[in-house]
Formats: structure tokens, C-alpha cells, sequence
């Protein structure tokens, strides 16, 4: 798992471990999202559906993380392994992190990793061969 690539963000919330928490908890709710649709537009996920974009919450975070493991089996993620390993770091970090409130600054770095997931997925596993499913872009 190669996580060097937080050291060319400069935004100091991705410095933090509660950052760093968030930013991996959006990449995987968008992966998991993603393959809940395999075809059509993100937005039609019913995680997507649960995910109030903008007023974000850590709880919030920690509670949709916390049935990552059910959603995982029942959808059958072809990247399983791969996106509980993502869940454990992510989850390490906010039990390292100090419990500060997200706030804007987190509610955006969620939002970027959860639109991104595949991009920041291939860059932190570089030799996985999992495709990204078709999906549509965001409807605005």
C-alpha cells in the first residue's frame, strides 16, 4: 500500500491524522459506491443516497464505515481485500487523530476522494488489475 502520495498535498487538513482519515474514509465510500452501480451514474448508489455531501459529520464517517465489511459481502466488491485494508488505515487514523469536527475543510477533502476513489485506488495500489466499473460522471 503506498501512501507517499499525501506528501505532495499541501493543504495542512491532509497533514493530520484525522485528515488523512477522511480523505482514505472518501476513497472507500466511493469505491464501494461505485460497484454498487457497476453501470449509470454514481449518484443512483444508495450509499451515495446516504451521504449528505457539504454537512458531514466524523460520526457520520465512522457510522457508513462501520457497514463497509456488511455492504462489501453483499455487493460483492471485486477489490474486497483491498478496500478493508483502505477501511483499517482509515480507521487507524481517526483513532489517532485528536477527534476534531470536520468542518468545511473536511467536508471538501472528503468530497474530492469520494468523487476520485479510482484515481487515488490506482495510485495507492499500482499493480492491482481491478477496472474501474463505467460509471456516468456527477449530475450536477
Amino acid at each position: 500500500m503506498e501512501l507517499g502520495f499525501f506528501d505532495r498535498f499541501a493543504d495542512p487538513f491532509l497533514k493530520t491524522a484525522n485528515g488523512k482519515g477522511v480523505f482514505l474514509s472518501g476513497i472507500v465510500l466511493g469505491l464501494v459506491a461505485a460497484q454498487q452501480v457497476e453501470r449509470g451514474s454514481l449518484s443512483d448508489a444508495p450509499l451515495f443516497k446516504q451521504i449528505t455531501f457539504g454537512r458531514m459529520q466524523t460520526r457520520d464517517i465512522r457510522r457508513l464505515l462501520a457497514r463497509v465489511p456488511e455492504l462489501s459481502k453483499a455487493y460483492r466488491l471485486k477489490n474486497a481485500g483491498r478496500v478493508a485494508q483502505l477501511l483499517g488505515m482509515a480507521g487507524n487514523c481517526f483513532l489517532e487523530g485528536k477527534g476534531e469536527e470536520m468542518g468545511v475543510n473536511g467536508n471538501f477533502t472528503f468530497a474530492v476522494a469520494f468523487t476520485n476513489a479510482w484515481r487515488y485506488y490506482k495510485e495507492i495500489f499500482p499493480k492491482d488489475e481491478v477496472e474501474a466499473p463505467a460509471i456516468e460522471e456527477l449530475e450536477p
